[in-house]
């Protein structure tokens, strides 16, 4: 039996794209709604069929719908957020696939009205490519979406969790605040410092005579291969999480600055220790993914 009867995905990139696959192929949802302001993104939903309507205007699908999720960059939650929901109906549930917690409350917050219930959510799943094209039914497989209700016991939270689940997600709950924490330190600094890598290497291909992209290892493009993500996503994650990732670039700067004098000076043992404590978390953090088991992130209601 579907989770929702209709459900209205507003944005038509790789998540919202995915997430309409995803609800077709596991029958979380019995009719699928999609929306985005571009004509020929519109025109790329309907040729792949993964839709039962399609519109340029969200506000003209979301009275049908008992489930909105905004899928839209960061920045424009807000604006999305303002045009639908004097269209949703009683009883009705919002939610979004943010990156982002904090600003995106704040700014979707200020347009709710009564009748309509706001669950904040991030499914943690993506790829370099964007695009209604690049979306697949399995993309939320086995990957955390993590939910920030204000009550995580209600039943709408407990409703929504249930639809993620049946697209192959494991839930966990935190407060907005430690979500923007986690994620800057676990996806936004490394996207940081891999745009600002290719950056360098863009800069050293004079000094080297072209060779830095004609002798790129796996090393250089394994790393490096998030920097081809969505730049307007990524510039709005910066800026709306803008003090959470300032607090971890921080940290970053001092570490690397005590591996730098650790080079400069010729301290091999420093090096040393520190790789080998590294190499030891690294292989922690595969293990722990490939564990299904909830990690204790917390409870909003009861986490600082």
């Amino acid at each position: 039996m579907a989770i929702y009867d209709t459900v209205l995905i507003v944005g038509g990139g790789l998540i919202g794209s995915s997430i309409a696959r995803a609800a077709r192929a596991n029958k979380a949802a019995t009719a699928i709604l999609m929306a985005d302001k571009s004509p020929s993104v519109c025109s790329a939903i309907e040729r792949l069929g993964i839709a039962d309507a399609v519109s340029t205007n969200a506000a003209d699908l979301a009275l049908r719908a008992d489930l909105v999720i905004l899928c839209v960059p960061p920045g424009q939650m807000g604006a999305a957020a303002k045009a639908v929901i004097p269209s949703m109906r009683t009883g009705s549930i919002l939610s979004d696939v943010g990156s982002v917690k904090a600003n995106i409350i704040n700014a979707v917050s200020e347009h709710l009205h009564g009748g309509v219930t706001f669950i904040p959510a991030h499914p943690i799943a993506g790829t370099e490519y964007s695009g209604p094209e690049a979306g697949f039914a399995t993309l939320f497989k086995d990957k955390w979406c993590i939910l920030t209700p204000e009550d995580p016991d209600s039943e709408t939270a407990s409703r929504l969790a249930k639809f993620w689940e049946a697209m192959g997600s494991n839930i966990a709950f935190m407060t907005p605040q430690r979500h923007d924490l986690v994620l800057a330190t676990t996806s936004h600094v490394p996207h940081l410092i891999a745009y600002t890598l290719v950056g360098t290497a863009v800069d050293m291909e004079a000094v080297t005579q072209s060779e830095v992209v004609k002798f790129s290892a796996g090393g250089f493009r394994d790393f490096t291969r998030i920097a081809a993500s969505d730049p307007v996503m990524w510039r709005d994650v910066f800026l709306e999480n803008r003090d959470s990732v300032l607090e971890v670039v921080d940290r970053f700067i001092e570490d690397l600055s005590a591996l730098k004098r650790a080079i400069r000076w010729d301290d091999g043992e420093v090096l040393l220790e520190h790789f080998s404590k590294t190499r030891d978390i690294r292989t922690k953090i595969v293990d722990a993914g490939q564990d299904s088991a909830a990690p204790d992130f917390g409870r909003p209601k009861n986490s600082p």
